[in-house]
């Protein structure tokens, strides 16, 4: 049987639970928690987001796919009901 992850608070976590659960721990850090390893209850490491680089949006591009759509003519309450009612969602 595997042991819960337990932090001390939403940001720290001892040595031993941090060795045990680290695909856990790992997964918060890339939503976006900084989490705090503690070593006999001071903190020894930190495990911050890798701040990734965004790619530059080619508004011109946008443009021209946005105008080869198209038009919605049916609103989205009456797109809605007719999904629903129709058994496709």
């Amino acid at each position: 049987m595997t042991r819960k992850l337990v932090m001390k608070d939403m940001n720290t976590v001892n040595l031993a639970d941090a060795k045990a659960h680290l695909s856990e721990i790992i997964d918060r850090v890339e939503a976006g928690e900084t989490v705090q390893i503690l070593r006999r209850g001071k903190p020894v490491a930190q495990l911050t987001p890798v701040k990734r680089a965004l790619k530059p949006v080619d508004v011109g591009t946008l443009r021209r796919n946005a105008l080869k759509m198209p038009f919605q003519t049916e609103s989205a309450g009456d797109f809605i009901r007719r999904m629903r009612d129709d058994d496709r969602y």
